[in-house]
């Protein structure tokens, strides 16, 4: 990575017509200007379909895409929808926020009414694509014609037969919901052949994508249902532990997250098989990938399944650098994020050091009261060259909610770090921004929000909280040529502007 800067902004926070960002003309528009204004990067988060909550970090699969992304514009410029069609469903009636049932009601009937006028079957590229992905194109697919005819519940909760992937019950689901299967597939290309033309065109103008992916999966994911061996369950399919966090001075009880565990003896016998596919497939769609939670593959906090909170769990080894090692060996060098935010211990900073990926630095955590040691690594002048600096993340409050939230203490410290009493506080966002992009860190990704200058209101996600997380949206007009010229400003100030 050279010297350069980026923006963090979703999808979904595109401001396009149809209740929810997309692939359509508005991510062309945002893609040009970034270009213009400087830019190298667009950060994304995760683009698999989403499960309860909307989290991009719960989705039914780790290799599939979102339907929601697929632009309706261009099904109608296709002649598989038509405009009257997309005008009459209701997605909602505030532009700046993503309604999520409104787009579950509205957007599958439309999206099935272009595959049943597609005559995708007899399309050549389509038939490419299934044959190309099949490895886990056919098991997602069944998984969600199967979930639609259990009326949306969990795997775990369908009859037996199907649950444990008896062959009968496979191959009657197969016939009974041939159309619903070829429905998820068209869905799949769809979003495939869209999201590799708007890459394309990124790339075109020297913009790079970077994507998003969570370590683990979702229980209630196709890829847990058709590779239960890849994870700690017991011969029925249920798991024996699950994921999440230790107590800290944020959560008294922790936080659980309920996904399953790996079995990393298994992985490593096969020669983390799994890992090195989704990687391969991930590169196939981004430039740089993000891990997220990094230092599980370091060590991992494991919670026995059916407690109700975090506090009984306790730390057991990941794979460590032999995971990296054999995804080099087999995909060559490639540029990753490793996400190594939270309790970091003196083996996960081995661990980011021997991989030579960047790590991440947080400015929101260098002036916490509470961790002042900890905080001494989010320090600006203690930034490293092979890090990405951050004012914040999609799960932080926006930098100006933040500087809001802190106490007089915090703020008085950060004041007394920028040698600045005086910028009235609506603007100390454009402070905080310089701090970091004049610091050793190569990469500076800045979301929209603090750009903007917004507060908490438009915050992405709270951690820990469902039903108001993930629905930000920009409006048209926000993204103005004067706001242009000051990221161009930035950006070429203090050496980052794009190549």
């Amino acid at each position: 990575m050279n010297r350069a800067g980026g923006v963090l902004l979703s999808v979904t926070s595109l401001p396009s017509k149809y209740g929810i960002g997309c692939f359509s003309k508005s991510a062309y528009d945002f893609v040009d200007w970034l270009k213009e204004a400087g830019q190298t990067y667009w950060q994304i988060l995760p683009l698999g379909p989403t499960s309860y909550g909307d989290s991009p970090y719960q989705s039914f699969s780790t290799f599939a895409g979102n339907p929601y992304f697929i632009s309706l514009e261009a099904l109608v410029e296709e002649g598989a929808l038509t405009r009257e069609e997309c005008e009459a469903a209701d997605f909602g009636k505030k532009p700046e926020s993503v309604d999520y049932e409104k787009m579950y009601l509205a957007r599958y009937p439309l999206l099935r009414k272009a595959y049943e006028r597609s005559r995708v079957s007899e399309n050549e590229d389509y038939q490419r694509f299934v044959a190309d992905n099949g490895w886990w194109l056919g098991d997602y697919a069944l998984f969600m014609a199967v979930k639609d005819r259990f009326d949306g519940a969990p795997w775990t909760e369908w009859a037996e037969d199907i649950r444990l992937r008896q062959q009968n019950a496979m191959d009657y689901y197969r016939r009974e919901l041939y159309f619903d299967i070829e429905f998820q597939q068209y869905l799949q290309y769809t979003f495939y052949m869209q999201w590799m033309k708007l890459k394309n065109y990124a790339n075109e103008k020297g913009i790079r994508l970077i994507g998003d992916i969570p370590i683990y999966v979702a229980m209630d994911s196709a890829d847990t249902w058709a590779h239960p061996e890849l994870f700690q369950l017991d011969e029925n399919n249920v798991p024996l532990a699950v994921a999440g966090c230790p107590p800290d001075g944020f959560s008294a009880t922790g936080q659980l997250w309920g996904n399953p565990l790996y079995r990393w003896d298994y992985h490593r016998e096969m020669g983390y098989e799994w890992w090195i596919s989704r990687l391969e497939y991930c590169f196939r769609l981004y430039d740089v990938v993000r891990i997220d939670h990094f230092r599980g593959f370091d060590e991992y906090y494991s919670i026995p399944y059916g407690a109700a909170s975090a506090v009984n769990g306790h730390w057991e080894k990941g794979p460590g650098i032999d995971l990296f090692a054999r995804m080099e060996e087999a995909l060559g060098r490639r540029e990753v994020i490793a996400e190594d935010l939270g309790y970091v211990t003196d083996s996960v900073r081995k661990l980011v050091r021997d991989s030579g990926f960047p790590g991440m630095k947080v400015l929101e955590f260098a002036f916490d009261s509470r961790d002042s040691g900890c905080a001494n690594d989010y320090l600006p002048h203690n930034y490293e060259q092979n890090c990405v600096a951050y004012t914040g993340t999609h799960d932080n409050e926006t930098i100006c909610g933040w500087f809001d939230s802190i106490t007089e203490e915090e703020q008085k410290m950060a004041r007394e770090y920028l040698w600045d009493s005086r910028t009235p506080k609506e603007d100390l966002n454009w402070v905080f921004i310089s701090l970091i992009m004049r610091s050793a860190a190569k990469v500076c990704i800045i979301p929209m929000q603090d750009y903007l200058g917004y507060g908490n209101e438009c915050r992405m996600n709270k951690p820990s909280t469902v039903g108001m997380n993930w629905k930000w949206r920009l409006v048209d007009g926000e993204l103005t040529e004067e706001l242009k010229k000051k990221l161009y400003d930035m950006v070429r100030r203090y050496g980052r502007l794009a190549r």
